[in-house]
């Protein structure tokens, strides 16, 4: 929503009360930490997101600043004062002239305390890649998230919405921007060509699928009946990433049922979603290693060595749904686990699709429940089809060349599936990728992936010994990892304001 194109407007704390009482929690922002964390000369505020559900577009060409506990930008000529703690989610454009880069990256406030730069918000997992747009490389994947050891070395196929051919050549940057070493074992395209009208998809697996035509969500709720639709039906702006449960709340999980019109004789279904892992999730995973104290090394070699170790780890993940997601449908029975949702990196909503079982579900509607841990999740979109196209041609195209940033060729490393990686241990390392570009028929559509496939160890030392009781309740307890999680956010935002 843009503000009306008229006089000085000014957004108070008292302006805003009445309107809150409504929204899921507010958080409250430390002050002096803000002064103290400014953003950079080269990050600027592009956007705003309102707790209310509200969006602010600053106007182009302007730099919004904070002073004191206000936000200060100019929208449509005129200067807009808004409350630092009437704003769920800050969108940063982070312009790098020296590589040509420009990365757009939603922060929640609650978890940042900040108003803060990509690398002041602590994401702790994912290389990046960079696509060419023609003219600058712009922020469009990360990678295989969570894979915290080649043991839980993974493949990743995500859409590339800015990439563009430059004279027959398709070119991407792959960047590490945090503190870890990144092995990337292959990076490939995958190209389909299409209809105009159709919506390519791929599942965690690299099968794709087309669809032309969607069914939109027809309601969204909480568990304490809050209207959820306005931010789960649409990919935009609005991202529902509560970290806090809402005051008097038993337990550390969400529970928000979504309801889509159903054709009554349709038995299989397809969940889009555009989801992200939580930015406190993705500062949890460091926070979770740390917990294994010296014998770190010892487990990352255990669940390199046996996949059956490994295996119960994934297991393990299901069922906490920290980093993967249940999609229950419900039937006649009850409700019943019809399908998986993996996560992805914390800065950027990832497109995936879920193939459902519903030859079950009675009626000519579909009802599915997902129970998110507080704070592991940010959603931004889901929608459902009942068919795909059935003829969709994919082309890979492999590396035409590779060059890191100390002038070496990588692209052996990055062609196959094998024993060689590009890594990655700096936050200097970044490698140009190109590709061949095919030739494009005339009027027909084209959707790109990225198919990477990598894992990446976190750079800690710890010298204390391993927490041996946590880690073990964790293993033992159902949602004692996302209890510990909570309790350690708590101790970090000891500001927590609630408004219902």
């Amino acid at each position: 929503m843009r503000l009306p194109r008229r006089m000085f407007v000014l957004l108070s704390s008292s302006l805003f009360a009445g309107g809150l009482l409504h929204c899921y929690h507010s958080q409250s922002v430390d002050v002096a930490t803000i002064a103290r964390d400014s953003l950079t000369g080269r990050d600027i505020i592009s956007e705003v997101t309102l707790i209310d559900g509200r969006e602010i577009h600053y106007d182009k060409g302007t730099r919004p600043t904070l002073r004191g506990d206000t936000l200060r930008g100019q929208v449509h000529d005129a200067m807009l004062y808004v409350p630092i703690d009437s704003v769920q989610r800050v969108w940063i454009r982070k312009l790098d002239p020296v590589r040509t880069t420009l990365a757009t990256v939603g922060i929640l406030v609650a978890v940042a305390g900040v108003v803060s730069a990509i690398a002041i918000a602590s994401k702790q997992s994912c290389p990046f890649i960079y696509s060419w747009d023609g003219q600058r490389y712009v922020f469009d994947a990360e990678p295989y998230g969570g894979a915290i050891t080649r043991g839980l070395e993974r493949d990743d196929y995500g859409e590339l919405h800015s990439l563009v051919a430059d004279h027959g050549v398709y070119r991407l940057l792959v960047t590490n921007e945090v503190n870890e070493t990144q092995y990337t074992n292959r990076l490939r395209l995958l190209i389909v060509d299409h209809a105009p009208g159709l919506t390519i998809r791929a599942d965690e697996f690299g099968r794709f699928y087309g669809f032309d035509s969607l069914v939109a969500l027809s309601s969204a709720y909480d568990a304490n009946g809050r209207d959820l639709r306005p931010w789960l039906v649409a990919t935009d702006a609005l991202i529902w990433e509560p970290v806090v449960p809402p005051e008097g709340s038993a337990g550390v999980r969400e529970d928000i049922t979504m309801s889509f019109a159903k054709p009554k004789t349709a038995s299989q279904g397809f969940l889009l979603t555009r989801i992200s892992t939580g930015l406190w999730g993705s500062q949890m995973i460091r926070q979770f290693s740390q917990l294994r104290g010296t014998a770190l090394n010892d487990w990352y070699a255990m669940i390199d060595s046996s996949s059956s170790r490994a295996a119960a780890l994934r297991s393990w993940n299901i069922r906490e749904e920290l980093y993967a997601l249940k999609i229950e449908v419900e039937e006649p029975s009850g409700w019943n686990v019809r399908g998986i949702l993996p996560g992805g990196g914390p800065f950027l909503a990832t497109d995936r699709v879920v193939s459902l079982d519903l030859s079950h579900v009675r009626g000519d509607s579909v009802r599915i429940r997902i129970r998110p841990p507080y704070g592991f999740w940010a959603l931004n979109s889901f929608a459902i089809a009942y068919g795909s196209f059935p003829q969709l041609h994919v082309t890979a195209v492999d590396v035409a060349t590779a060059r890191t940033s100390d002038g070496r060729d990588v692209r052996s490393e990055l062609t196959a599936t094998d024993e060689r990686y590009y890594a990655m241990p700096t936050t200097a390392d970044h490698a140009f990728v190109t590709f061949a570009a095919p030739a494009l028929a005339p009027g027909i559509t084209r959707t790109i992936f990225a198919h990477a496939r990598g894992y990446y160890r976190l750079h800690l030392n710890p010298a204390t010994p391993p927490d041996s009781a946590t880690l073990a309740e964790f293993m033992t307890v159902p949602d004692a990892a996302a209890r510990f999680a909570y309790t350690r956010y708590t101790q970090s935002h000891p500001r927590i304001a609630l408004a219902h």
